[in-house]
This record gives structure tokens, C-alpha cells and sequence, in this order.
């Protein structure tokens, strides 16, 4: 049996990409999850399900933007007033292709 391969591009799809962000909010005891590529909008996930398939948020957006790690407490969208991190998902060239944040509603990161 071929394993197939998983990619992930600046045109990476929300479909293409919401087993990845799945993976993640499973791994994070079922936090919310948002996943974008740089092309595409992505998904936004809680409590095991994809809740938007064509999602994006300012701080994925500021994430890609500047190709770096932010972690902050976003004063508008989806999770305004609630801390996040999101991270970038660098090519070969360094260069972020995609995004992916977790919204800590439970604690509070620490920033």
C-alpha cells in the first residue's frame, strides 16, 4: 500500500489542509484551530469540527504577512480578546506559504 503524501503550499486548499489543522486541534485537548495557506483562505475548527472552511483571521493574516511567529491577543474577529499563536509554515526558501494558530480559550498563554 502507497502512503500518499501530504503537501502543504501557498495553494493549498481548506479541504487540502483541514486534516492537518485536525491533527492539531486533537493534539491541543480540542482547542480552536485556524489553518490558512497564503493563496486560499482555510478553516477554523472547535470541539472536533470544522466550523468555516473559508477562514481567515487578522492574525493569520499579520502571521504571513511578516513571515514570523506572533503571539498576541487579537482586538477584533473571530477570537477578539483571546489569546492566540499562530505560526508560519516556511518553504524551502524560508518564505511562509501557510499559517496555523491555536486560541488558547481556557488559560491564557503566556506572552
Amino acid at each position: 500500500m502507497e502512503n500518499p503524501k501530504i503537501r502543504v503550499g501557498a495553494d493549498s486548499t481548506s479541504n487540502e489542509i483541514a486534516p492537518i489543522a485536525m491533527a492539531i486541534h486533537e493534539m491541543v485537548v480540542e482547542l480552536p484551530v485556524t489553518m490558512r495557506t497564503l493563496n486560499k483562505r482555510g478553516v477554523r475548527i472547535e470541539k472536533g469540527k470544522i466550523m468555516d472552511d473559508d477562514y481567515s483571521g487578522p492574525i493569520l493574516e499579520m502571521a504571513l504577512e511578516s513571515n514570523s511567529t506572533i503571539k498576541t491577543v487579537p482586538k477584533d474577529g473571530a477570537y477578539k480578546g483571546i489569546p492566540v499563536v499562530v505560526s508560519t509554515i516556511k518553504n524551502e526558501d524560508g518564505n511562509a506559504v501557510a499559517v496555523i494558530g491555536v486560541v488558547d480559550v481556557i488559560n491564557g498563554l503566556k506572552l
